[in-house]
């Protein structure tokens, strides 16, 4: 089954076109339903049934795995049956009537404009890192993109002169404008601080570590939990957070639905939609 499952990987990234990031996260959930299978005498993709498959979710519950969690994974091993079956590899799909547990669906937290505010403001010094961290976060809130976004920016997706930048998501690019104030403290960052962070080496990737490597997303959560909780925010903030915070804002501002979708890179209007139920609160 690992290599079905390699050639999978391989077929999300050469036709499918989806990020380095979505890759790893499909491939980590179908090795982990490998490795229960196999453990339990199933090594065979054609051998895998239903039955097998709802024991692994029953598996799942019993480990304590959150209900978001387990759908999730669960969407991965869909899809991997389903492309299995696509391929004429098997006589027939074991996953497609197979349920996830129900997801209660949470509000997602908004901050007020006050509380970004704030966030933004904690990043006070002058040390590379600093500046390095105040426009990351004023990069996140002025364009409501994704951490995963935000960590894989180069230096050639910004255009200062216009202000705006280009995000590669799952193949597709989507072009955001962020504004005087972002631009003024990203250009800060470039300037001042990157180069000091990389020591003398090269690279492409736009915001880097104290080693000069690429940011990475639990690095960029990190950083998030703390000016957060140095802002006084009482909230479980996360990088997520500022996305919330920014659609409910432009949406509570007046914005054009359309637009905002376009900007967030929703691809159905529904899903921003469900921001204006919590803009007049974010206010």
């Amino acid at each position: 089954m690992i290599g079905e499952i390699e050639e999978y990987a391989e077929y999300l990234r050469e036709v499918k076109g989806m990020s380095q990031n979505t890759i790893l996260s499909y491939r980590r959930d179908l090795m982990q339903m490998a490795a229960y299978l196999e453990e339990r005498g199933i090594g065979d993709i054609a051998r895998v049934t239903k039955t097998s498959l709802n024991s692994y979710i029953l598996f799942l519950e019993k480990e304590g795995r959150a209900a978001t969690t387990i759908s999730r994974m669960l969407a991965s091993v869909k899809s991997f049956f389903h492309y299995e079956f696509s391929e004429g590899k098997l006589r027939r799909n074991p996953a497609e009537t197979v349920r996830a547990p129900r997801v209660e669906k949470k509000a997602p937290v908004i901050l007020s404009v006050e509380q970004v505010e704030a966030l933004l403001r904690q990043p006070d010094g002058r040390t590379p890192k600093e500046i390095r961290d105040r426009a990351m976060l004023q990069i996140l809130y002025a364009t409501g993109i994704r951490v995963s976004e935000l960590t894989g920016l180069t230096c050639a997706d910004i255009n200062m002169p216009i202000g705006f930048l280009t995000c590669h998501e799952g193949g597709r690019g989507r072009t955001i404008p962020f504004g005087r104030q972002a631009g003024a403290i990203l250009e800060d960052y470039i300037k001042n601080a990157r180069g000091a962070l990389l020591k003398g080496r090269g690279s492409d990737w736009l915001f880097v570590n104290c080693n000069g490597g690429q940011m990475s997303r639990q690095g960029v959560w990190k950083i998030i939990k703390y000016y957060g909780a140095r802002a006084g925010i009482r909230e479980d903030i996360t990088p997520h957070t500022l996305r919330h915070s920014f659609a409910a804002h432009l949406i509570g501002s007046g914005a054009d639905l359309r637009a905002v979708q376009t900007i967030l890179g929703h691809s159905d209007v529904a899903t921003t939609q469900a921001y204006a139920a919590y803009a007049s609160a974010a206010r």
